[in-house]
């Protein structure tokens, strides 16, 4: 099967130091979601990535299709909530993996 690079861009530089009530829900039940992808192995690991220049969160998907990459990335509760956050699905096509 095909890998995916899934990336979550926050809605700004200084999440989640400054993380609203909102955006703290909404991260609660994204954190759910992608342990539930694991759990279902579609997800090979996810979390966030301390970047100096930024933080983000990614996840690597072992997934069938691009479609099906990107329907979870899609569905992925910080972006069904509409509060600023950005995301990519990326094909990994030479990725290899254990």
């Amino acid at each position: 099967m095909p890998i995916y690079l899934y990336k979550l861009t926050p809605p700004r530089p200084t999440f989640p130091a400054q993380i609203t009530p909102e955006e703290g829900a909404a991260m609660q039940r994204h954190f759910g979601y992608w342990a539930d992808q694991m759990k279902r192995g579609a997800a090979l690991v996810f979390g966030p990535v301390a970047d100096p220049q930024g933080n983000y969160g990614i996840a690597i998907l072992d997934v069938p299709s691009d479609t099906e990459a990107k329907r979870i990335g899609a569905d992925d509760p910080a972006n069904t909530a509409k509060l600023g956050f950005t995301y990519g699905v990326f094909e990994m096509p030479d990725a290899l993996a254990r």
